[in-house]
């Protein structure tokens, strides 16, 4: 399996715990001032693993401007609407919405990255968008704000992951992470100016928790799209659901009942298979050729060979 797979399952366990933690809030405070503390907190881990020879006053100086403006745009779009989604509709149908995004990005990779898609990573992310649909069985109900809300987080974070593959071997980390924190910073300040209320200390940390494992997931995500194809990463968005069914039972009481235990291991298997049916089928392809190079062995030429009389027959003696 890539180690660049490996890396973004750890990202989205690390998104799966700040998602769980902005539920808590509820409706007791505004999502632009959820988004402006969230953003300001993620910078602490960007601080800590700044990469030696780059400087933060060069994260505006850019490769790919406008795509880069693009990203930006697409981080705030996702990140308020995805806020306003936790705090009005249950976590699960968030998720069955925001699960949109793996299927979104493996399009998108296929028609503007030019990558390859086998029939096999197809089958998989079906399959686990079934199982998904399993674990959380929205029901047919008239769509809510929050429903809309969660479909447009998963098209804009589809771009953003897009784009983010596009330009992040020839963007510095610090741009990377610096446009998308500056722009989420500077427009959810002004938009919370209205409904302001100091936070409590309680608030302050659970803002400062979201904001480290934000954070946290966003490095980890660069690190895995330097070493993934985007098409390999989608499907281990859906171990989303893994952490949410686990936080939810811990933190909110939901339990998944046993058709739920039976869409998890769906989802976890399609999001593993993906990338360890490529790897094994790289390593056996790999192996097939060397085996294609080797040269076979001559057969012995009884004219070049030398005569031993002990190994005559005897009639020839």
């Amino acid at each position: 399996m890539p180690s660049g797979v490996l890396i973004a399952f750890a990202a989205y366990a690390s998104f799966a715990f700040g998602d769980a933690t902005i539920k808590s809030f509820g409706g007791t405070m505004s999502v632009f001032q959820i988004g402006f503390f969230v953003t300001l907190f993620s910078f602490v881990p960007a601080l800590l693993v700044k990469p030696r020879g780059e400087r933060w006053r060069d994260a505006f100086k850019l490769t790919h401007v406008w795509l880069m403006q693009l990203r930006g745009i697409c981080g705030i779009v996702s990140m308020v609407m995805v806020t306003i989604a936790f705090t009005t509709i249950p976590l699960a149908e968030v998720y069955a919405l925001v699960f949109l995004t793996p299927i979104i990005v493996t399009i998108l990779s296929v028609v503007i990255l030019r990558e390859s898609m086998t029939p096999s990573r197809w089958l998989a992310l079906a399959v686990g968008f079934m199982g998904v649909m399993l674990v959380v069985r929205p029901g047919f109900r008239a769509l809510e704000l929050g429903h809309l809300t969660a479909a447009c987080a998963a098209l804009s974070a589809s771009v953003g992951a897009i784009v983010l593959k596009k330009v992040s071997s020839a963007e510095r980390r610090v741009s990377l992470l610096g446009v998308l924190l500056t722009y989420a910073l500077i427009f959810n300040g002004i938009a919370m100016i209205p409904d302001f209320t100091v936070p409590s200390l309680d608030q302050i940390g659970k803002l400062l928790l979201i904001g480290l494992f934000g954070g946290t997931g966003q490095l980890l995500m660069i690190a895995a799209t330097r070493r993934a194809a985007a098409n390999q990463i989608a499907p281990t968005q859906y171990s989303q659901i893994f952490w949410a069914i686990a936080l939810g039972g811990l933190f909110y009481g939901e339990y998944p009942d046993a058709v739920a235990i039976v869409g998890l291991a769906i989802v976890v298997a399609a999001g593993i298979a993906t990338p360890g049916v490529d790897a094994a089928r790289s390593i056996l392809g790999a192996r097939l050729a060397r085996f294609g190079r080797r040269k076979p062995k001559p057969f012995p030429d009884p004219s070049k060979q030398t005569a031993d009389p002990e190994q005559e027959p005897a009639a020839i003696k």
